[in-house]
């Protein structure tokens, strides 16, 4: 390994030529308390990888902070916030007063999501950024670039990446919250629940704003009948409030804060940072929140559950469309989901098509009999008889599931109380026929398979083409996938590393047609023996783990896909 002084050498040699010099830096170097592993460099431009390396005898990381996947995972997620930071910091500003950012990182959001930026071992730190190599006038600006690796990488290192330098008490504390929340979420199941909310949790960050504005944060209240105790390794035992299994409403109008404890429950499968509120906000891992998506594409989808005949007398068991209205799209996203394994459907009244929740049955007599059946006529046995949980939140479209809840909830003003009881001696009736032959058993049953040639990455001349166009919209070869109704995506690093598991799967899985639900299998294996490196040849810092689910919902809005089924 090369040390600083050649680095400096190379540089002293370089300044001032054509950029494409920067290529001699290529290898890796020795900077004391760090190393640096130059990769080859982006077009001009463009942003250059490079890796950052620590020794643990230098950054002195104790290893209970990183002795379990869990605790090394919200170790590696914090110091990828720290190293974020120490950049933002290290930004200096020209003479017109414009902040220079040559260094750049990922950084995450208020979710904690396995990652490549950052990687904790027992030898080592492991960090990776993003320089945009600097040029003055089309020749290498030498002076910034001795700036850059001489100066801002050195302190960025001491800020984020030393144990010593940072607050011991607050990394305590980050990878204390994160084994107690997944021990929870260990739990859940055991005890028959499918989510849990601690008491006083912020909920309504989920739904409104990411942002730490004390307006929009509002703590869920729960009365002490309610409140359940956990125990946690870390604090004894939390406190909150547990969400049964089997089917559960939700009672509440759209100021109740109904809405937001549906998001925070459907972004409760992921951990969340200390200190933001929703710590303890904890969903099963298979839970999927279904919302209504006017205009999304499907392809052979079984919706004969729900609706019993098509115009133009369309095969009910295999629906296609390029532009899906509201009631179809969110019956063909809760079947794509119950097809790759889904146990826990969410939905709320807000983001659903008012004649997917139910109908009114008063009319039934006056308007004959209805091709459409809503999930209230569905929802028992989907309980019964696949074993899956429904949660149903609303106020004007959810009378019809009252008299087959397991569990009945009211929420107002923030406050939360079961009235199952309450609300059984009402008498509301259910949809006629509701628990008659109405078997969902081919939901489970049925396979559909991804023909090879409908996957293709390719544009042009590019084999592979993926870019992000938006935060939810990603380019895939020349189609545009939009990802924007998949509300548990939570990071658009996410997105794009979707993207890249398509590419993934069609390079090393696509050889011939496959069940949707073996190709997940096949990745979730790879990306939990092999992590997320595997899915590229070449390193990236910007890959973030999606679930199963969202790499399936983006399979599905590929408008280009094409669906057989065994036998075929």
């Amino acid at each position: 390994m090369k040390d600083k002084i050649e680095f400096y050498e190379i540089l002293e040699r370089i300044s001032n030529r054509l950029y494409k010099e920067y290529h001699q830096l290529v290898g890796d170097f020795d900077f004391s308390r760090f190393a640096l592993k130059v990769n080859e460099p982006a077009a001009e431009g463009g942003p250059t990888l490079f890796v950052l390396r620590v020794n643990q005898q230098t950054a002195g990381f104790p290893p209970f902070t990183y002795n379990s996947p869990v605790r090394r995972t919200a170790l590696e997620d914090f110091l990828s916030r720290s190293l974020a930071d120490a950049v933002d910091r290290v930004a200096s500003f020209n003479a017109e007063g414009v902040a220079r950012r040559n260094i750049g990182v990922a950084r995450p959001g208020q979710q904690i999501l396995p990652r490549t930026s950052m990687a904790v071992t027992e030898e080592y730190v492991e960090a990776r950024i993003y320089v945009v190599l600097p040029v003055r006038q089309n020749r290498i600006d030498g002076e910034l670039v001795k700036q850059i690796f001489f100066e801002d990488l050195p302190a960025i290192v001491d800020a984020s990446l030393i144990f010593c330098n940072l607050d011991g008490s607050l990394v305590d504390r980050v990878v204390d919250v994160m084994e107690d929340a997944d021990q929870v979420r260990q739990l859940l199941s055991t005890q028959g629940l499918v989510g849990f909310i601690g008491d006083s949790a912020m909920i309504n960050r989920a739904g409104v704003s990411d942002l730490p504005d004390e307006h929009y944060q509002r703590a869920l209240g729960i009365p002490e009948e309610l409140l359940r105790e956990v125990d946690v390794p870390n604090t004894d035992s939390v406190r909150g409030i547990g969400i049964p299994s089997g089917l559960t409403v939700i009672i509440g109008d759209d100021f109740s804060g109904r809405s937001p404890l549906m998001r925070a429950l459907a972004m409760g499968i992921y951990n969340h940072v200390a200190g933001d509120g929703r710590e303890f906000v904890i969903t099963v891992p298979d839970a999927v929140y279904v919302a209504a998506e006017r205009g999304r594409s499907a392809q052979r989808v079984d919706v004969s559950q729900f609706i019993s005949s098509l115009p133009q007398g369309e095969d009910v068991t295999a629906y296609s469309t390029d532009f899906a209205d509201p009631f179809l799209s969110q019956v063909t996203s809760t079947v794509e989901m119950l097809e790759v394994g889904a146990r826990v459907l969410l939905y709320d009244e807000s983001d659903s098509a008012s004649s997917f929740l139910s109908r009114d049955v008063r009319f039934d007599d006056t308007m004959g009999e209805s091709n459409i059946k809503p999930l209230a006529s569905v929802a028992r046995n989907l309980v019964d008889d696949l074993g899956v949980s429904v949660v149903v939140a609303g106020y004007n479209s959810i009378s019809e599931f009252v008299p087959i809840a397991d569990t009945v909830f009211q929420i107002k003003d923030y406050q939360i109380r079961e009235v199952t009881a309450q609300v059984k001696e009402l008498g509301v009736e259910g949809l006629v026929g509701q628990d008659d032959d109405n078997s969902v058993m081919p939901l489970a049953e049925k396979a559909r398979w991804i023909v090879p040639s409908s996957i293709d990455p390719s544009s042009g001349r590019e084999d592979v083409v993926i870019e992000s166009l938006t935060d939810s919209k990603m380019q895939f070869g020349r189609t545009v996938i939009d990802l924007s109704s998949v509300h548990q995506i939570s990071d658009p690093h996410q997105a794009k590393t979707i993207a890249v598991i398509m590419a993934y799967v069609k390079d090393h899985y696509l050889e011939e047609a496959r069940p949707m639900h073996e190709i997940l299998d096949l990745i979730d294996r790879d990306l939990s023996t092999e992590g997320l490196d595997c899915l590229t040849q070449e390193l990236s810092g910007e890959h973030a783990r999606p679930r199963r689910y969202e790499v399936a919902g983006a399979f599905n809005r590929l408008r280009t896909l094409r669906i057989g089924f065994a036998g075929e």
